[in-house]
């Protein structure tokens, strides 16, 4: 093991020199073509946000990269800038201008978008990799189709059949819990809602195809912040990898499902197969259905989404709570008065999650501070203002939510977790971006919630925990602010 160690140093040193070569040649032609051009389309420097290109051709990429490779994740990248230009400054990453903004105004401006001045976009390797008929990167007209293809899922009733089954998980899970030394919340997150995704998506609950999509999936996210470099053993090419595992286990499953060779299930991929057969026999019908590989990038967007997303969330929340004993107090009252309300042998309901006012503030307050998505990406697609500076055409532009969750000036004493924050509700408007805001809201926002208030119940009804790692370095190189630690725990049954 200890003689392929250096092999493989070499192999990525070498892998990053190839790239830091091609990339300058790119964007000496790229430098060249634009100051041709440039009397066609000039913005004055004065007038552009404050910050740094960075080094010749690869500007701030290579201080990107390691602030990914730090224990203090891509904030820390965006805030030493913030403390240096102000709410509004300009980097280049990739060989791109990314422009960040951190006042609710900007977010207000950018997220709500009633001019149609931006669209969605992230970085290249995210893009590969969730796919391009993904809601993450579809352009606003075939983002309101998908969209629109994909509410029924969260409608009421479905929310109302997906809380039993969740809770029917969890239930499952904690019991497990008992007779074990030591819990990695995180780990054991990740594996309910894996399972609880795969199970309402494509209705795979056990198996082996449930272990490969919750190791491949791993591999994804691991790979979104990556150099896009599809080279043999490096992060991109690994998380492209697994998404061929991924979506060839999707496409099977579709194509068993059109020939008859499945079992009909009541999950969102029979649904829309239902709903495409309908189309066909329809005469006359204008609706356009989703195709194939809409389907299975958005079944893969669905599962990154809640799964990794909502278990980060779920993980964070007990570290909090475990930090804040007396809110763990006010939230255990109010949960075991909700458990004696209940039968014991019944499962939680939609008007269960509706009766638990202090945990939704305590679900508000972790996502919060933890800012799992701690930026949203959109691209620039005309001249326009931000914070008095000029933006130009095919820039991109960030909303930093973390930023703003953390402005002293929008949340008193922001550092602090304070769930009754959340008492008054008429709060600063584009202050709470956990979900995003405008016409890309997450679409499963109310799904998420409803998750993580079913585990709060079963874990404060169940057990007494403590964290045994209070350590708060988040995991290298990873999209969603995820706790290195995983948050280890002991248990003790309630009696």
């Amino acid at each position: 093991m200890s003689s392929r160690l250096p092999q493989e140093a070499y192999y990525s040193f070498g892998c990053y020199a190839v790239v830091v070569v091609l990339g300058a040649l790119s964007c000496l032609l790229y430098q060249i073509i634009k100051s041709m051009n440039c009397s066609n389309h000039d913005i004055s420097t004065a007038d552009i946000p404050p910050g740094s290109r960075g080094l010749p051709f690869i500007g701030e990429t290579l201080k990107f990269m390691a602030s990914l490779n730090s224990g203090k994740g891509l904030y820390e990248f965006v805030r030493l800038r913030r403390l240096r230009h102000g709410n509004c400054f300009r980097t280049n990453i990739f060989g791109e201008t990314h422009v960040f903004v951190s006042s609710t105004e900007s977010a207000r401006a950018v997220l709500n978008n009633d001019l149609g001045r931006f669209s969605k976009r992230y970085m290249k390797s995210i893009a590969a990799l969730v796919g391009n008929q993904s809601l993450l990167c579809a352009s606003h007209q075939h983002h309101k189709l998908i969209r629109g293809q994909l509410s029924n899922l969260f409608s009421t009733n479905s929310l109302s059949v997906f809380i039993k089954q969740f809770d029917e998980l969890i239930v499952d899970a904690l019991r497990g819990w008992e007779h074990r030394s030591c819990v990695v919340i995180q780990d054991e997150a990740l594996k309910i809602t894996c399972k609880a995704m795969c199970k309402m998506l494509i209705s795979v609950e056990s198996g082996y195809q449930l272990e490969v999509l919750q190791k491949e999936v791993a591999h994804v996210c691991e790979a979104m912040l990556s150099f896009p470099l599809r080279l043999p053993r490096t992060r991109f090419y690994k998380g492209l990898q697994a998404r061929k595992k991924i979506m060839g286990i999707i496409g099977d499953a579709i194509s068993e499902r059109r020939k008859g060779l499945e079992v009909k299930c009541e999950d969102l991929l029979q649904r829309l197969l239902t709903e495409d057969e309908k189309a066909c026999g329809e005469t006359g019908t204008t609706a356009r259905q989703l195709t194939d590989e809409e389907i299975k990038d958005n079944i893969l967007t669905m599962i990154i989404a809640g799964q990794d997303t909502t278990a980060s969330a779920m993980t964070w929340m007990v570290k909090f709570l475990d930090e804040n004993p007396e809110v763990l107090h006010t939230l255990m009252k109010e949960q075991l008065d909700l458990a004696r309300k209940t039968s014991s042998k019944s499962f939680l309901t939609l008007e269960s999650i509706n009766d638990m006012p202090y945990a939704s503030k305590v679900v508000k307050e972790s996502l919060r501070l933890a800012s799992v998505v701690p930026w949203f990406p959109r691209l620039a697609l005309e001249d326009c203002e931000m914070e008095g500076f000029k933006i130009e055409r095919g820039w991109n532009v960030n909303v930093d939510a973390k930023s703003v969750h953390l402005d002293p000036t929008v949340y008193t004493d922001p550092n602090k977790f304070n769930p009754s924050r959340f008492d008054d509700e008429s709060k600063v408007p584009y202050s709470f971006l956990a979900f995003g805001m405008g016409g890309r809201t997450c679409l499963g926002m109310n799904m998420a919630k409803a998750m993580m208030l079913v585990f709060l119940h079963r874990l404060t009804t169940t057990y007494r925990w403590k964290v045994i790692d209070a350590d708060s370095s988040i995991e290298k190189w990873g999209l969603f602010s995820k706790l290195k630690s995983g948050c280890p725990v002991t248990v003790t049954c309630i009696a």
